[in-house]
C-alpha cells in the first residue's frame, strides 16, 4: 500500500527557508532544503573516551546530548562537499577536535517516518584537540569528553539533569567499542 503512495507525485504544501513541507499519496514529511547530506561523528579518544555534544534544541524546549552531526553541501560555495569533509568540518567547529582518521561505519535514514534523509556516520580516531569547539556563531554548544568504561552511569546523570539522550549515542557507542 505504501509502496503506491511513493508512485504519487509529490505536492509542497508549504516551503521555508529550511524545510519543505510535502505530501505525497498519504503521507506527510519534511525535507531539508540546501543540503547535499546529513553527517554524525563518533569521536573516539587514544584513550578511550566519547566526544559528544550538548545543545538546546528549540523543537523540544531542553538542551540535548547527542553526537557531533551537522549538515553537507549546506554552505555557499561547498554545494558539492563530499561527506567525509563536512564529517571534519563539523567535528572540528563542534568539538575542536580534528581527526586523524575517519571511517564510514553506518548509513541509515535520520527519521524514517518524517524524512527522506540519510545520515552518514564516521568513526573519527586519532584525534587532535586545534581549538575551542563550541560551534559557528548560530550555535551554542557545550563539548564534553566522557569515559567509555562507565558512559552510562554519566549519561543516566545527564537525565536526571532534565537533559534528553539522542538515542544515535547508543549506536555510536557500540561502534566505538567494537571498531576503534
Amino acid at each position: 500500500m505504501f509502496e503506491d503512495d511513493a508512485k504519487q507525485p509529490k505536492l509542497t504544501l508549504h516551503e521555508g527557508k529550511h524545510l519543505r513541507l510535502v505530501s505525497q499519496g498519504s503521507w506527510e514529511y519534511a525535507e531539508r532544503l540546501g543540503i547535499s547530506g546529513i553527517v554524525g561523528l563518533i569521536p573516539v579518544t587514544d584513550a578511550g573516551e566519547l566526544v559528544l555534544v550538548e545543545q538546546f534544541r528549540v523543537p523540544l524546549g531542553k538542551r540535548v546530548v547527542e553526537l557531533p552531526a551537522g549538515l553537507a553541501g549546506d554552505i555557499a560555495g561547498s554545494e558539492g562537499e563530499p561527506l567525509v569533509e563536512a564529517a571534519r568540518r563539523e567535528l572540528e567547529e563542534e568539538t575542536g577536535y580534528h581527526a586523524h582518521e575517519m571511517r564510514q561505519v553506518l548509513e541509515g535514514p535520520n527519521s524514517a517516518g518524517s524524512s527522506p534523509h540519510v545520515m552518514t556516520f564516521y568513526l573519527a580516531t586519532g584525534l587532535t584537540k586545534v581549538g575551542a569547539g563550541g560551534g559557528d556563531e548560530h550555535e551554542d554548544i557545550q563539548v564534553h569528553v566522557v569515559p567509555i568504561k562507565g558512559i552510562e552511569f554519566w549519561l543516566k546523570e545527564q537525565e536526571k539533569l532534565g537533559k534528553l539522550l539522542d538515542p544515535k549515542i547508543y549506536a555510536g557507542l557500540w561502534f566505538a567499542e567494537h571498531l576503534s
